[in-house]
């Protein structure tokens, strides 16, 4: 047996054993969207609350609400948002909670239709800064076609939280008859995604003014429902999943993809959509984009036979220019990310361990 295929076997023993939580106390890692954040949800969250909709895990829920067949079924989701600084070049902290919202919904099969939002708010937080907020989220809820139809609001004394947090919760009606999800997935599928990754994160980072750079950089933060449908009308039948590539980047969503499916995604360093200002600070920084949050970017599996004509559908649409084939689906070796790195060489991509990045949520 080969050093790398004992890596590889020791590498399948780890991920076969069930998740446990070791530390005694939540820590910032746990938020990360890494193999800490994964472990909490499936050892506290999953093993508690388990029930068929919830070990179906993805972006959204499909309800079954008992009646029958030949009706609709709803798709039910939710998020929570508690980004620094609440505004940055390109967004906010409310446009953001609305579109990451719509965009779970739509990359779940559904068409979006109503939200929910909660606010809480640390005592002496501006007025007129809630009022811009509520703004945002009133515009991008109607770029997206959908209501915010109910919601809370709490305070909390001065010192005990961040400004202003918000919940969402957004739910869609699933009005297509093909199935999304990694069961889907076959050896063979192309990989794509919407366009250039880690714009949001960067842009996060930079507008804090910890680091000394700067770059003519804006968040991505979009809906993305009119782009689904495109893909989707273009290659109806053809698309096997789709995931947005928010908290831990497109490397996370591909190695959902890979350990659901149980196969391999090769990637193809080259083919990723990087922007030169994004790539040269993370550079800077010592980070890779696979890693860096988008807001309104998705990942699409295609059926191999549909792949050219989803990616001219993507390119035709507004937010799709730059829409790329970034890899595909093998057979082995299961469960695991490769990238063809530009110096013809392979690497493993993991999922992020600890907490490695600069905190932008």
């Amino acid at each position: 047996m080969t050093t790398e295929q004992q890596v590889l076997d020791r590498i399948e023993r780890a991920r076969k054993r069930a998740p446990k939580v070791r530390e005694e106390r939540v820590t910032l890692a746990h938020g990360a969207g890494g193999k800490a954040s994964q472990t909490l949800i499936d050892d506290v969250f999953v093993t508690a609350f388990r029930n068929p909709a919830l070990d179906a895990l993805g972006d959204g829920a499909v309800l079954d609400l008992g009646l029958g067949t030949g009706v609709p079924r709803l798709v039910m989701t939710t998020d929570s948002y508690v980004v620094s600084p609440v505004f940055f070049p390109g967004g906010d902290i409310g446009d953001l909670a609305v579109n990451g919202t719509v965009n779970d919904l739509a990359v779940s099969g559904a068409r979006p239709m109503h939200l929910s939002a909660a606010f809480i708010l640390e005592e002496g937080f501006p007025i007129g800064d809630l009022r811009r907020i509520a703004a945002s989220m009133a515009a991008a809820a109607a770029r997206a076609g959908v209501a915010i139809v109910t919601g809370d609001t709490k305070v909390v004394q001065r010192g005990k939280g961040d400004g202003c947090y918000i919940t969402t919760a957004g739910v869609g009606l699933l009005d297509r008859p093909e199935a999304l999800g990694v069961a889907e997935v076959r050896p063979g599928d192309a990989v794509l995604v919407s366009g250039p990754i880690g714009d949001h994160g960067v842009t996060v980072m930079l507008a804090r003014g910890d680091l000394d750079l700067a770059a003519d950089l804006e968040s991505d933060t979009a809906p993305l429902h009119s782009i689904v449908a495109a893909l989707r009308d273009a290659v109806p039948g053809a698309v096997r999943m789709m995931r947005d590539a928010t908290r831990g980047g497109v490397a996370t969503v591909l190695n959902e993809i890979a350990r659901g499916a149980g196969a391999a995604v090769i990637l193809d360093e080259a083919a990723v959509p990087v922007r030169p200002a994004v790539s040269g600070a993370c550079e800077l920084l010592g980070i890779d984009p696979l890693y860096v949050a988008c807001e309104g970017r998705f990942v699409a599996v295609v059926a191999e036979d549909g792949a050219a004509e989803a990616l001219a559908a993507l390119r035709a649409h507004p937010q799709g220019a730059d829409a790329a084939v970034v890899g595909r689906v093998a057979d082995d070796p299961p469960g695991l990310v490769l990238l063809k790195t530009a110096f013809g060489g392979t690497r493993i991509v993991d999922v992020l361990v600890g907490d490695p990045l600069p905190r932008i949520c």
